[in-house]
């Protein structure tokens, strides 16, 4: 793969506002769990090894079990391994990542409500347009596993 840009060198400022996402999410009511499934199945579903690679470590020192990092691309046949309202949040992940398959339908907007609120909803899908964000940056950028965006 060609060497390409560093973003944080050439666009320190956006950099910056990218990580004013993060530190947003960092305070929001949604677990870091559900945070962590979030950038793992998004990364998974655009491709990005180098979001992967982060996540799934970030997860596995959060306590994640690797069968369940193992299973994720493959949630909706795992029966019980995640619970309703992961598999709500999951539901969430996709369908904002796939946008221009059907967007996030009215029955899985309708579903998370039964486990999340309003606003815990808009903050998973901040969370799901964050790390959107992020891949498109690391794959335009050709950004490898073990190197960082600095």
């Amino acid at each position: 793969m060609q060497k390409r840009i560093n973003i944080n060198s050439a666009e320190p400022e956006a950099l910056k506002a990218m990580m004013g996402l993060e530190t947003y999410l960092s305070k929001v009511d949604i677990s870091k769990s559900l945070k962590e499934l979030i950038k793992i199945r998004a990364s998974q579903i655009n491709g990005c090894a180098y979001c992967i690679d982060m996540h799934t470590k970030d997860a596995l020192k959060n306590g994640e079990t690797n069968q369940r990092i193992f299973l994720l691309n493959a949630w909706r046949e795992t029966g019980a391994i995640f619970t309703d309202e992961e598999k709500a949040v999951l539901s969430i992940a996709e369908e904002v990542t796939l946008i221009h398959q059907q967007g996030l339908t009215d029955e899985t907007y309708s579903n998370a409500l039964n486990y999340f609120s309003e606003n815990q909803i808009a903050q998973i899908v901040i969370a799901v347009v964050t790390i959107n964000a992020w891949n498109r940056i690391a794959l335009s950028s050709h950004l490898q596993v073990g190197n960082s965006f600095a």
